[in-house]
């Protein structure tokens, strides 16, 4: 039995070393994540599309926009927790990045989801673009988007009603991947 417990350590060493050098590389190219970009189709009968794009800043990220498709007036713009985009509605895409357990708020409620990002706006002729930053989401780490998704809703998000912010259905939706650097 002494025997064998001998030749089953340095075994298990050898593994160890194995797999922390693929972890090492693993946290190295997590944290080189500095651009994503999700690419917006319609969910079914809709015809929202378009381009989302983040890029990580000092204190947060900066998100930019450039869509079409959209009625005119308010649409919830929400970040939801999984990057699955293979139904018909978008409910797929679960409920709003939420990795804290807070309520529902907007992007300047003081308790809010990382992906409460309020509204953003469609002029008379469907189109938005535009350009915020955010504080809470991040492209590494914890509160990391990237392979998340991002939801446009059929109406303003009213940024108090729990969980959902009463946005309605589900127009538009693209998974957040990382961006080839430039």
């Amino acid at each position: 039995m002494r025997l064998s417990l001998w030749l089953f350590v340095p075994v298990l060493a050898a593994v160890g070393f194995a797999v922390a050098p693929q972890k090492a590389a693993l946290n190295k190219l997590d944290k080189k994540v500095v651009n994503a970009t999700a690419v917006i189709h319609a969910t079914k009968g809709q015809t929202a599309a378009g381009v989302v794009k983040f890029e990580r800043i000092e204190d947060g990220c900066k998100i930019t926009w450039d869509l079409s498709g959209l009625a005119p007036g308010k649409h919830g713009f929400h970040i939801h927790e999984f990057g699955d985009c293979n139904c018909d509605d978008g409910k797929c895409a679960g409920g709003h990045f939420n990795p804290e357990g807070k309520k529902h708020g907007g992007p300047a409620s003081p308790e809010r989801h990382v992906g409460d990002l309020g509204n953003i706006e469609a002029a008379a002729d469907g189109t938005s673009k535009g350009e915020m930053t955010d504080k809470l989401v991040r492209l590494n780490g914890d509160r990391s988007v990237v392979g998340r998704a991002v939801i446009l809703h059929e109406k303003a998000d009213d940024e108090t009603t729990d969980p959902t912010g009463n946005a309605g259905a589900r127009v538009g939706i693209g998974v957040i991947g990382i961006a080839k650097e430039q």
